[in-house]
Parts: structure tokens; sequence; C-alpha cells
């Protein structure tokens, strides 16, 4: 299988601090160890955006979705980067973010939906070995009536490992009819590794679905029993369970050789838990 940097050399490359995207672009565009990056997505205008974290660096991203827009955007973290991203969407714009944590690493989001019927949909995932230390944070702003979210955030940690997640869900005065959803889950695999969730709910309209909901656990010992009944040794079977707990995010980023790659890498990583 290809390596993910041989998968993205071949995208278009998001060269300067500004991305402007006026059409639907079918060709993904790819930036590594970017410092400064903004991209704009005209109105009606669609694009795929692939962001690989190699280096320590501090690192800031700003996308902003016209109306109509859509745009999705795929974050790699493999290095022990900080990076702030900010999402501005208005009416009718769709956002997918998938970011993916396989190093120590800072990652923080902010959406702001500033239009009726925006949706952005957000699915995360973080594997901490080590004395590693994973951190993400989430905002999420419904400034306006008739926006949606959903945020789906995994965690596993092992050794003596930390990962923390934190997500805000917020809902502005009169933002009627708003559909939120969060969700953090997260697999501690030794006694000595630590994860802290802080899911959270802050609205100001009455006429709203909004959830949030957070578990710290253990793996799954009867589907560990039941795959070594089938031959596994117990080493395959956590393999297994937790390829396929943060699976289901991975493959959220809608480029199938990219998807691939990250799994592998995450596969490589699950190894070293």
């Amino acid at each position: 299988m290809e390596t993910i940097p041989d998968i993205i050399r071949g995208f278009r490359a998001a060269d300067g601090e500004v991305l402007r995207i006026a059409g639907a672009e079918a060709e993904p565009f790819a930036a590594v160890d970017p410092r400064k990056l903004r991209v704009e997505v005209a109105a009606g205008a669609s694009a795929r955006i692939v962001v690989l974290h190699t280096a320590p660096d501090v690192s800031s991203l700003t996308l902003t979705l016209a109306e109509g827009a859509q745009l999705e955007l795929t974050e790699l973290f493999t290095a022990e980067a900080f990076a702030e991203v900010s999402v501005k969407q208005a009416a009718r714009s769709r956002c997918r973010l998938t970011t993916v944590l396989l190093s120590s690493a800072n990652a923080s989001y902010r959406i702001d939906l500033d239009g009726a019927d925006a949706e952005n949909e957000l699915g995360g995932v973080f594997l901490a070995a080590g004395e590693e230390h994973c951190v993400l944070k989430l905002h999420t702003a419904h400034n306006v009536a008739d926006c949606r979210s959903d945020s789906y955030v995994k965690g596993v940690a092992g050794g003596q490992a930390v990962g923390e997640f934190c997500g805000m869900v917020y809902v502005a005065p009169d933002a009627q009819r708003i559909d939120a959803r969060q969700q953090s889950r997260n697999i501690l695999l030794s006694r000595t590794a630590r994860i802290t969730t802080q899911p959270q709910l802050e609205i100001y309209a009455d006429d709203v679905k909004c959830s949030h909901g957070a578990t710290v656990g253990q793996m799954d010992a009867e589907a560990i029993l039941y795959m070594r009944q089938r031959g596994l040794s117990e080493a395959q079977a956590r393999r297994l369970q937790i390829e396929g707990f943060v699976g289901d995010v991975v493959t959220r980023c809608g480029i199938e050789p990219l998807c691939g790659a990250i799994l592998e890498r995450a596969a490589a990583k699950i190894e070293t838990l």
C-alpha cells in the first residue's frame, strides 16, 4: 500500500497562505506542515483538503464556507504539533472534518454556524502510547436558527499516556430548531493511562434537540473471549477490537486510498499501545 506522503504528493498543493476555491474541485488539495493557511470556498463550490502535520510546529488554519459551499477536511498528526482550526459557515453550507492524532499533539477546533441550514460533522480519534499527551478541543457555536452539528470523538490510551477531550456546544439566544449531538467514547489499556473528557452544553433557546455523552472504560472482555474461542490470541483479539473501535472514524475521510493508508498507520500505532 502507498504511504501517506506518496498519496498526497499526487494531490494539488495548497501553496501560499490563501487558497480560494471557486468551483467543484474533483482532485483534493494537500498541505504539509502549514504554519498558516486560509481556505475560502465560494458559494456553491466544493473541495476536499488534506493537512498533514509531521513536525512539532504551531499551525493556524481558517476555513470560510460561503452560501451552499461544501468542504471536507482530513487532518492527520504524526508529530507533536499545535493546531488551531477555525471554521465559519454560511447558509446551507456543509463541512465534514476528520482528525486523527497518532502522536502527542494539541488540536483545537472552533466552528461557527452563521447561516440557516448550515451543517457540520466532526469525527476525531486519538491514539496515545508511552508518555504521550493528546489533546482535542472543540467549540461548536450555533449562532442562528435551523443549524445542525454532529461530533463523535474516540480515544485510546495505554502505558502512562494522557488523553483529553473538551467539547462545547453553544446555542445562541433565539437560535431555535437546532439539532446538535456530541459523543466522546474512550478506552484505557493500562492502569496508569488516563483520559479526561468534558462534553458541555450552553443553550439559550428552548426549541432545540441537543445531546451529549461521554464514556471512559476498559476493553470489552466478552468480545475478546469470543474472538479467542475462535482461535485468535489475546493480543490479536485486542488489536482487532481497537482497530474496529477507531476504524469507523478514520474511514469518514472520504478519500479511499488515504483512508486505507491512515488505517495502516493506526494499526501500526496500535501495536505500540
